[in-house]
């Protein structure tokens, strides 16, 4: 029997179990040290040196990135120790903004935690930050550069886990700061808005743009009728606001509270979920069955779609059409509520509850519009529910429970799972097996595509058919899926992404945490709740089947496309450095021409030529593109009609002339022009 390795803290015999550093043994050891930069999901950085401690015959080192070994002596929390940290915290707290009362971070910031851990009552350094602007320019994400304490929590996040690098350091010495490229907004970069910055960054430097004074205006208005969906991780995650346990199911109490707040209506994002399965798994069997291209990507975490048409667009034929749940329920509740209620449709609210930053951004896409007026009105996170049941004076706590009200409050634990990574994949299975076999399903559970893993791979056999499936989160992880996609070496049927590590419960909204372990009682939770609900398949939901039969019609029919699927945008950048067709003159940019002759603008080609001088300006392709409208192509029949250089395209829309433009770009610049 191999003999169990130890060293020696504090005097105390710790054992050594594979873990990376002295820093893990320690803690698993019950002695908490401070630290900034240390994640366990991310690389090893030991910028912050709060984590120092003494190793006998060494001297005084990080303890992040010190390898553990047997007969080690470390000492915690010497006088010199306790000393140096504190000089740490205070040298941080004299380039940082000092206005926590106002702060989004304030109680949960970790430098105003240790600033009262170390017993700080006065820095002894003199302030030397210069008050830069606060960019507000993303939907999703606020960036305050005066509260950033140069931790580099944020840069390994977007880098390592998600693979993009929106945030990076620049310039050098006490000019160091992070920031997008060249100094440009958070909205003018390829950020997806998923968030991953905010939720690690320790103090207010990255926060999720808050939406809650919207929120409260038009609940006060009496002309409103304001109505609330709550997404599934919210569910799990909301009690932690209130001292609850991480997945503790917080359902009832939310309900009470939300309408206390005075909305009108409380409904759950699961019903949604569940008419996203019905759809997503009747697309995919369509595509199987007539030997469509696949595998199909889910579409359900808009963080991952922006990705996708940042760096993929190629595979948009690989993308399910299906709205996320979100999406799904602001457009049948703008269609059903509307008419039930016989109100103007500006005149109906709709706000989402996410655990998600990205849903923000999601919601104001122009897809996602109906004369100006959005499906979703406003996005509140799991925090910022939480801010606004404190300001009313709830009691959380005790509160008695109510249930959602109908008919969109009724779900399955189809719906619930989709919270969790491999919920979506698992919910679709549900309703596949029993298409596909043609036998009811009566052990629901796969467990097979559950896990933690950034990448799952999984192999299920139905009625002789095998079925390849992966599950991935993280979007590094999702790049490599998209490049074996691409280069046309996957095996794959169906691929799940989520942006956020384990899925929605790891969501930038949730509240703040960064231990795996909340993370596996989130996920933990909507599991069991999945197993105390009445049904667990989206097909067995009696107000997803009355939905079709009174407003939908078919599954994937006319009316269901129109209400529950969309379509995607490339957003993939040029650079004008280097081009060799751009000198400035109309002749030698790339001519775009619109017919706006009747037979084209009656098929809608007036809306093509707005919506691509708007693309064109907010692409910055003014010096690559030239736009006009004209007459006549002879194809009047065939319209709408544009044509690019030289060759006409017959029967377009917005989004395959933006395809064609950028396949001619593309023809004509070098490489490594486009990103």
């Amino acid at each position: 029997m191999d003999t169990i390795k130890t060293m020696l803290v504090d005097g105390m015999e710790f054992p050594i179990n594979g873990e990376r550093n002295l820093l893990e043994v320690v803690r698993k050891g019950g002695i908490e040290i401070p630290t900034f930069c240390y994640h366990s999901e991310l690389s090893i950085y030991g910028a912050c040196r709060l984590c120092i401690v003494e190793v006998e015959g060494r001297g005084i080192m990080a303890s992040c990135s010190t390898l553990p070994e047997a007969g080690l002596k470390v000492h915690t929390s010497t006088a010199e120790i306790r000393k140096m940290r504190k000089m740490a915290v205070e040298l941080l707290l004299a380039g940082h903004e000092h206005n926590c009362t106002t702060c989004y971070k304030n109680t949960v910031c970790r430098l105003q935690t240790l600033s009262k851990n170390f017993g700080i009552e006065k820095v002894r350094f003199r302030q030397v930050r210069k008050d830069l602007p606060v960019d507000v320019s993303s939907p999703s994400i606020a960036r305050n550069p005066n509260k950033c304490i140069l931790c580099g929590d944020c840069v390994r996040m977007c880098s390592e886990v998600q693979g993009i690098g929106a945030i990076d350091f620049a310039h050098r010495g006490h000019k160091t700061s992070v920031m997008p490229a060249f100094g440009k907004d958070l909205a003018q970069v390829e950020c997806v808005n998923c968030g991953q910055c905010a939720r690690v960054c320790p103090t207010g430097a990255l926060t999720p743009r808050s939406e809650v004074s919207d929120v409260w205006r038009d609940v006060h208005d009496p002309q409103k009728k304001v109505v609330v969906q709550i997404a599934p991780a919210v569910r799990v995650a909301l009690g932690e606001e209130f001292g609850l346990a991480p997945g503790s199911l917080s359902t009832g109490k939310m309900v009470s509270a939300i309408k206390m707040m005075g909305f009108d209506g409380v409904y759950d994002t699961c019903f949604a979920a569940d008419l996203t399965v019905v759809e997503e798994a009747e697309e995919f069997l369509r595509k199987v069955r007539d030997g469509a291209v696949l595998p199909q990507f889910t579409s359900c975490c808009p963080a991952w779609i922006k990705f996708a048409e940042q760096y993929y667009p190629e595979l948009f034929k690989n993308l399910s059409t299906c709205r996320s749940p979100q999406q799904m329920f602001g457009s049948v509740a703008k269609e059903v509520l509307v008419k039930r209620n016989k109100t103007a449709r500006k005149d109906l609210v709709v706000v989402s509850v996410m655990p998600c930053t990205a849903k923000k951004f999601e919601a104001k896409r122009s897809e996602f519009s109906q004369a100006n007026n959005p499906d979703v009105d406003h996005v509140l996170t799991t925090q910022e529910l939480a801010q606004m049941i404190r300001e009313r004076g709830i009691c959380f706590d005790q509160l008695k429970s109510q249930e959602f009200d109908r008919p969109f409050g009724e779900t399955t634990g189809a719906g619930v799972i989709f919270g969790n990574s491999g919920g979506v994949t698992e919910a679709v299975l549900r309703y596949v097996s029993e298409k596909v076999t043609g036998q009811p399903l009566l052990n629901v559970e796969f467990r097979e595509v559950r896990g933690e893993e950034g990448l799952r791979e999984v192999s299920l056999n139905l009625n002789g058919k095998t079925f390849h499936l992966a599950v991935v989160h993280g979007l590094a992880n999702a790049k490599r899926v998209c490049d074996q996609v691409k280069a046309g070496n996957s095996r794959y049927h169906l691929i799940e992404v989520m942006a956020c590590p384990g899925g929605c419960v790891g969501g930038a909204g949730q509240p703040v945490s960064v231990s795996g372990e909340t993370r596996r009682k989130r996920a933990r939770g909507l599991y069991d709740a999945d197993k105390m609900m009445k049904a667990h398949k989206a097909q067995e939901n009696p107000e997803i089947v009355k939905l079709y039969s009174e407003h939908l019609g078919e599954i994937g029919g006319e009316k269901a496309h129109h209400l529950l699927h969309t379509h995607y945008q490339s957003r993939r950048r040029f650079t004008s450095k280097g081009l060799p067709l751009v000198k400035g003159g109309d002749s030698e940019r790339v001519s775009v021409e619109v017919c706006v002759g009747t037979g084209c603008h009656i098929r809608g080609s007036e809306s093509i030529l707005h919506g691509l001088v708007k693309y064109v300006a907010e692409e910055n392709l003014k010096d690559l593109v030239g736009i006009k409208g004209t007459f006549c192509f002879e194809k009047c029949g065939k319209g709408p009609n544009v044509r690019i250089g030289n060759k006409i395209y017959s029967s377009c829309n917005l989004q395959s002339v933006k395809e064609a433009l950028e396949q001619t770009l593309g023809t004509l610049l070098p490489a490594e022009n486009i990103k």
